[in-house]
């Protein structure tokens, strides 16, 4: 294939996502985040003032704010930014509803105009991976890893919402590949390159510090294997603080800087101070955090330790979750395990088992024992840049395996992109292990009607990729069962609930609704608010009552040893199973007999 095809099909492939990713959203509702994200997004351009959703860096936001700016929207009323602040965090919520519903604007013009920036960063995330195995392992791999990617139903997901999900996916891809510029060719060009976008990946997602342990792991490694001298491991540990105080002063800096501009230096202090107490955070941290924002020359950077505190006590107390039929304050093992083998194509897990099973033959058949550290030694330099998306990958899974917050499929997303270069890099290392020409052939067919299953498998659940799982999950009809929130329901249905009232003449309906939308904007006087504390015998014969997967699994489970409220007060509906009908997989209505 030429160069010039590949990148014709390549344009192809960009122009089907980004179609694939606005048709989705035609008759989506705003999901739960985003009505904090995009009330803050707005405001940082508006006002310059950084007092909303500070546990989150402003980038993607700004992606998504910059667009609002030509919508000429209304602003709240005061009391609603006066009365905004970092704790407690439902304020944030209170100003976007405000903003989305409840100021004239119109929630569904915000809603297409906010994803403008997020979807474009998809596209970027996609061709820069295209750009990067090309390098790597040619054009014929390369294109089957961007077609791979672009019927990937997680990043499609994920990619037209904002939130910050895949913007960190795009964060830590760009940032490994231009460190490992730097550490294989440490130039001072490579060095600023790799300290900017560093910088730019700090700015996406404050769990993409993760960079920093990544970053020092295989800079000394590859030091100590390639040069194998102190002076050069010296120099190379220089050139990397170097690059990280780049990102730090000339990024992270300015960029804050511009974004507490006209933050009140008494409001930020006091701001600080109470989130800091509400935190399980060591003294020490919030001493050195108050200090900093005492500071006028360093309140951006205390700005900045402020969200990364706040995200690292986030990650350790956790979030109450549904899964697996029990209720949890408390984060479980096998809970990213299970969502990664439920909610990823089975297509593509049989190719990543292909290379697992190659791998172990091939290992079996040269005897990994002989000379093996000086094989190791060998492969990793010939190979270091597969050699470091696994040492990504380690650092990732095991700090998600730890961590107390399994709230979504979404936190492990980083690590899919460097998953799929691997799994790709050894079909083709398989087949070129392939001495039969017709074995060769017969192994590239199977592997291209895998492909062509993982995209009908993508394509089918079009437009609710949210609610993907796959065939060995049961499909997005029985995914519920496993983990809602935002693997599945995230509030995105409303207006689908909308839509089947007015085709069912439906002029009244109890709602028990999670997610962004607002009912009362959207069905108006035609429902009536509902929740789990309510008797259901109220319940007029037969009216109709609506449910968020959220909502009811949380209240049809089991309670874990550590959780000590009730689970159990949707029971009831289990007489009227199966419900009437399923509003895009995440609302579930029943009419009372």
């Amino acid at each position: 294939m030429t160069n010039r095809l590949a990148n014709f099909l390549a344009a192809g492939l960009l122009t089907i996502m980004a179609c694939l990713a606005f048709a989705s959203i035609a008759n989506d509702t705003l999901t739960f985040d985003e009505v904090a994200h995009i009330g803050a997004g707005y405001s940082y351009w508006n006002n310059q003032d950084y007092r909303l959703n500070p546990e989150h860096p402003p980038l993607i936001k700004d992606f998504a704010g910059l667009p609002l700016a030509a919508l000429n929207l209304d602003f709240p009323d005061e009391k609603y930014w006066e009365g905004s602040a970092p704790y407690p965090w439902w304020t944030q919520f209170d100003f976007g509803n405000q903003l989305l519903y409840h100021s004239g604007n119109n929630p569904g013009q915000i809603m297409l105009f906010s994803r403008i920036g997020p979807i474009l960063i998809l596209i970027l995330l996609a061709a820069f991976l295209y750009f990067w195995a090309k390098k790597l392992m040619g054009t014929g791999p390369a294109l089957f890893l961007l077609a791979i990617f672009s019927f990937c139903p997680n990043f499609m997901a994920h990619g037209r919402l904002v939130t910050t999900d895949v913007g960190a996916s795009f964060g830590a891809v760009i940032a490994a590949y231009f460190w490992l510029e730097f550490i294989k060719n440490p130039k001072w060009k490579n060095v600023v390159l790799a300290g900017l976008f560093f910088g730019i990946a700090m700015l996406i997602k404050f769990s993409l510090i993760l960079l920093v342990p990544f970053f020092a792991a295989i800079t000394v490694i590859y030091s100590l294997l390639k040069e194998k001298s102190l002076r050069s491991l010296c120099r190379y540990l220089f050139l990397s603080v170097c690059a990280g105080l780049i990102g730090l002063v000339f990024v992270i800096g300015p960029v804050y800087a511009f974004h507490i501009a006209k933050y009140p230096y008494e409001k930020q202090l006091d701001d600080t101070k109470t989130v800091l107490a509400s935190t399980s955070l060591p003294k020490a941290m919030q001493d050195i955090n108050i200090f900093m924002a005492e500071q006028p020359a360093l309140r951006p950077w205390a700005q900045y330790l402020l969200g990364l505190e706040m995200a690292t006590n986030r990650t350790g107390t956790g979030n109450t979750t549904y899964f697996m039929g029990t209720v949890s304050a408390e984060g479980r093992k096998e809970y990213f395990p299970i969502l990664f083998l439920a909610k990823t194509p089975l297509a593509f897990l049989m190719m990543a088992l292909m290379v697992l099973a190659w791998i172990g033959y091939y290992f079996v058949k040269n005897n990994p024992f002989k000379n093996c550290f000086s094989r190791m030694k060998d492969w990793i330099l010939n190979y270091f840049d597969f050699f470091a998306m696994l040492v990504f990958l380690a650092i990732y899974w095991f700090t998600s395996l730890a961590g107390n917050l399994n709230i979504g499929l979404r936190h492990i997303l980083p690590t899919f992109a460097f998953t799929y270069i691997l799994v790709v890099w050894g079909l083709v290392k398989l087949l070129k292990s392939i001495k039969n020409e017709k074995s060769r052939k017969a192994a590239k067919l199977f592997i291209s009607a895998l492909f062509a299953w993982l995209a009908f498998s993508s394509l089918s659940v079009f437009p609710h990729y949210l609610a993907y799982y796959n065939e060995l999950a049961g499909g997005p009809d029985n995914g519920y069962k496993i983990a809602v929130d935002s693997n599945l329901d995230w509030g995105q249905d409303l207006k689908r609930l909308k839509i089947w009232m007015e085709g069912n003449n439906i002029n009244s309906i109890y709602l028990d609704y999670f997610g962004g939308g607002d009912p009362a904007y959207y069905l108006e006087e035609k429902y009536i608010g509902w929740n789990s504390d309510k008797d259901y015998s109220q319940l007029p014969k037969g009216s109709y009552l609506a449910v968020s997967a959220n909502q009811m699994m949380g209240q049809r489970a089991k309670a874990a040893p550590d959780y000590d409220q009730p689970t159990d007060k949707y029971n009831w509906l289990d007489r009227y199973e199966p419900p009437i009908a399923k509003i895009g997989y995440s609302i579930f209505v029943y009419q009372v007999k």
